[in-house]
């Protein structure tokens, strides 16, 4: 095997992930994980429900269709109309895949070559890192500052050069919370014309939105051609395990991200599809009620974080809160959160890995409060003990 390296060299340094490392320490010390961002109690019963019924019926037992079963495309194209006022056609516009992991995987995978930059705000997840780097493109970060976490314009302007092919949008965002405004966006969307760039936008917090909504860039002029809108049903449904997700876009676009896509799963999840139709039909009231109680979880911990100790910036969306340990008299978050399960029993996630200038996240913490009021509860009387 000679002296070369067994991982490819384009993924150096992208071994066992933060959210593995710390959900091992917190089963190995017993501590509450506010790391991982996974509700503790399942979605919906009649979704669920709606699962077992198509396992029984044997529906999706079986290899379903490359592109994902008609109803949930015909569902997924629904949505973007009932929500947004966007039109797909479900048999050309519309791909479901395995999360929206590989939806962000097939997309990168399927657009851009070696020599391509990529603009990504900067604290960005994980696998997105990954996902460029396989394509042997190069990421440029867009880096995003507390306590706003506002995306400067002008220096997204400046970062665009004539080898940028793509901007890769979050919003809601993930870790910071982060919502784009309808003026960032046309700001963002400008700048994609004016530059012939194309555009993912990674949405699966897209019902998670505690102030103003949620606006996808696809929607504003000249945009629809070049975006690709990614979004699942893991975290508006809280059935993460399923692993449904799909992409929306132009049908050029859909058949080039469904090319890398077919190379990845080929099909997945058959019967969870079926539920997952089922479960974007829900009222507006499961939408709203879904909301509401995250924003009072979202108040619950973040008012207990304060009270710790922590600076803590209240997020406008998701399911993620963005802290400041510095005020605890503490500097490296990596140090920290590998301590805190000894020092208190919880679990946090070191912002600073999803930053390539570690330096500008290292001393922020994420916590989720997707868990069980008494989950939190019991989290922030531990938290105290610091």
């Amino acid at each position: 095997m000679g002296t070369r390296p067994l991982l490819n060299r384009r993924l150096a340094g992208m071994g066992t992930t933060i959210f593995a490392e710390m959900s091992a320490l917190a089963t190995a010390t017993g501590s509450i994980n506010l790391g991982q961002g996974f509700p503790d109690t399942d979605g919906p019963e009649e979704v669920r429900e709606a699962a077992v019924r198509a396992l029984r019926d044997g529906r999706g037992n079986q290899y379903p269709p490359g592109p994902g079963i008609p109803e949930l495309r015909q569902a997924v194209a629904g949505h973007q109309q009932r929500f947004y006022g966007l039109t797909y056609d479900p048999d050309t516009e519309v791909l479901v895949t395995a999360g929206a992991t590989e939806a962000i995987a097939a997309a990168l995978l399927a657009l851009l070559e070696p020599g391509d930059e990529v603009i990504a705000f900067e604290p960005f997840y994980d696998s997105y890192s990954a996902c460029i780097a396989m394509a042997g493109a190069t990421r440029v970060p867009l880096t995003l500052r507390a306590p706003g976490f506002r995306p400067d314009l002008d220096e997204l302007r400046a970062l665009i050069t004539p080898r940028t092919r793509l901007l890769l949008i979050n919003t809601p965002h993930n870790p910071t919370g982060l919502v784009l405004t309808p003026e960032e966006l046309a700001a963002i969307a400008g700048l994609a014309v004016e530059h012939d760039l194309l555009v993912v936008t990674d949405e699966v917090y897209e019902h998670l939105v505690f102030s103003g909504g949620h606006h996808p860039i696809a929607a504003l002029p000249g945009m629809r051609e070049r975006t690709v809108s990614i979004s699942s049903a893991g975290k508006t449904f809280s059935f993460t395990g399923w692993k449904v997700g799909w992409v929306t876009a132009s049908a050029p676009l859909v058949a080039a991200v469904r090319t890398a896509k077919q190379y990845l799963t080929y099909v997945s999840a058959g019967p969870f599809q079926y539920a997952v139709a089922e479960a974007l039909r829900l009222p507006d009231g499961y939408f709203d009620g879904f909301r509401a109680d995250l924003l009072r979880k979202r108040d619950l911990l973040g008012d207990g974080l304060a009270a710790a100790g922590f600076a803590v910036f209240q997020p406008q969306g998701t399911y993620f809160i963005t802290t400041d340990i510095t005020p605890l008299g503490e500097k490296d978050g990596v140090e920290f959160c590998r301590s805190l399960p000894g020092r208190c029993g919880v679990v946090a996630i070191p912002n600073a890995v999803f930053y390539d200038d570690a330096e500008a996240g290292r001393s922020l913490v994420r916590f989720t409060f997707c868990k069980r009021d008494d989950v939190l509860a019991e989290a922030v009387t531990r938290l105290r003990r610091l």
